[in-house]
């Protein structure tokens, strides 16, 4: 690092790279999540199901993030976990109208919160409880009461209520995110 870049860093006029690993089952909105947190003119009009992963990149006042956007279908979730250790903070979304498979959500983030590479470290995990435009969307309560994300304790975690096509709820989510991470010393 050079002294320009140290000095810029020290003035607060660097931005900190971040990766972030957005996580969640299949359909719940992860990359719908991911394309309206860029800026408008770098947005996709047409969200497609992603295979295996994407890399995306945006900016905000203070950070610069490179989101891991993985695939929530079943056959590729074990592919998540060659991404841990690269992942200073997690973003988890839940498809909040999806109760029958909130089993599953609860499940994976079992086993994610339990993997070696992420037990052990204290990393924030952003929960966006995505979908609550439609009627059977339960509440970002009731969605961490089923989660049981209280009894996460040596992370700091945090969750969202959010549309992501509207983008409701993600800028308060980014915020949060955005302070944990400047708190951190990573």
């Amino acid at each position: 690092m050079g002294l320009f870049d140290k000095l810029a860093g020290w003035l607060g006029i660097k931005k900190k790279e971040v990766h972030v690993l957005c996580l969640g089952l299949d359909n719940s909105g992860k990359t719908t999540i991911i394309n309206k947190l860029k800026p408008s003119n770098a947005q996709t009009q047409d969200i497609v199901p992603t295979i295996g992963f994407s890399i995306e990149k945006f900016k905000t006042s203070s950070l610069s993030f490179t989101v891991f956007d993985m695939s929530g279908q079943g056959r590729y979730r074990n592919l998540w976990e060659h991404y841990y250790k690269e992942g200073q903070a997690i973003i988890f979304v839940i498809d909040s109208s999806d109760t029958l498979r909130m089993v599953v959500a609860k499940e994976e983030l079992d086993t994610l919160l339990n993997h070696p590479d992420i037990k052990h470290r204290r990393m924030p995990i952003l929960f966006f409880a995505n979908k609550m435009d439609l009627r059977d969307a339960l509440s970002s309560v009731k969605v961490s009461q089923l989660l049981c994300l209280e009894s996460i304790k040596d992370k700091p975690w945090h969750i969202c209520a959010s549309d992501a096509l509207k983008g409701e709820g993600l800028q308060e989510g980014v915020d949060w995110l955005q302070d944990q991470i400047r708190m951190m010393k990573m």
